[in-house]
């Protein structure tokens, strides 16, 4: 049994097969609670995105949500009951989001595999996150975003304001984080928050189709660039210019790259073996 055939918590995942053996579906799978984070769940989808971002037959990994919601962030019943994650006195919280839900925000950003969210209905709160977490978005008219905290009296303690004002600017983040409002996917397109939206019942189709588009390219250069485009918000021009030359000579020099100009010069598709 492959490591994709265990026993997850509160997840399905699932490597696709054939043309789409490069893929990676991971489906946070609590319905009854719209998909809300649990313990077992963050642990395992961790454990799952570092595996994958190791396994070289990975070539795109999509998060998504079973039945109609994407993810609905905390769960209620657990921060009314002050249990879970959300028990303890006010630093045994502060270390329990450090050791608990932060590890996500702190997975995502380490991974050189590209991620698309497929937000097939609401991205609430932490769930937002979640989705701004991924390169890119893709939605349907069922869609809603909502950076909800404040109206809980909450903070977006899972990296929240890290990663949406990177998406939407500043201001537009600000004023999404302090009213708390929910966005509908025309909204959410608008502001730069959904790269796609298309009607529902081609949702998967169009995921798929830009998965395999991305999946198709050479893996190298693909994770390669990924973690240039993200050293980039942070960096500066002179050191990134330096980044960039070293990556360059890494994919200048790969089989992939002979591979590419090939394909180029006989006028057909390159197949990129990864190497």
């Amino acid at each position: 049994m492959s490591f994709y055939q265990e026993t997850f918590n509160d997840l399905l995942v699932r490597k696709g097969e054939n043309r789409e053996k490069h893929l990676l579906w991971i489906t946070l799978n609590r319905p009854d609670f719209s998909n809300a984070f649990s313990d077992g769940m963050i642990e395992d989808l961790c454990k799952v995105l570092k595996h994958a971002d190791w396994d070289n037959d990975i070539r795109v990994i999509i998060v998504t949500g079973i039945g109609k919601c994407f993810c609905a962030g905390g769960d209620l019943s657990a921060m009314e009951q002050k249990s879970g994650m959300f028990a303890g006195h006010p630093n045994e919280l502060r270390i329990r989001y450090m050791k608990g839900i932060q590890q996500i925000p702190i997975t995502m950003e380490s991974l050189q595999t590209p991620v698309i969210a497929m937000v097939g209905g609401p991205a609430i709160g932490a769930g937002c996150d979640l989705a701004c977490m991924c390169d890119i978005r893709i939605g349907c008219e069922k869609t809603k975003f909502g950076e909800t905290f404040s109206k809980l009296a909450l903070i977006p303690g899972d990296g929240g304001t890290f990663f949406l004002q990177r998406i939407v600017g500043y201001s537009k983040a600000m004023e999404l984080s302090l009213t708390g409002e929910v966005i509908n996917a025309e909204e959410a397109l608008k502001i730069g928050l959904l790269n796609h939206l298309v009607h529902a019942e081609k949702l998967l189709d169009k995921t798929k189709s830009l998965a395999l588009k991305i999946a198709g390219n050479a893996p190298v250069a693909i994770s390669m660039t990924k973690k240039a485009i993200k050293s980039a918000r942070t960096n500066n021009i002179h050191s990134h210019l330096d980044l960039l030359a070293a990556y360059q000579g890494i994919t200048q020099r790969t089989d992939d790259h002979v591979e590419g100009l090939k394909a180029l010069r006989e006028k057909r598709t390159p197949e990129f073996n990864g190497q």
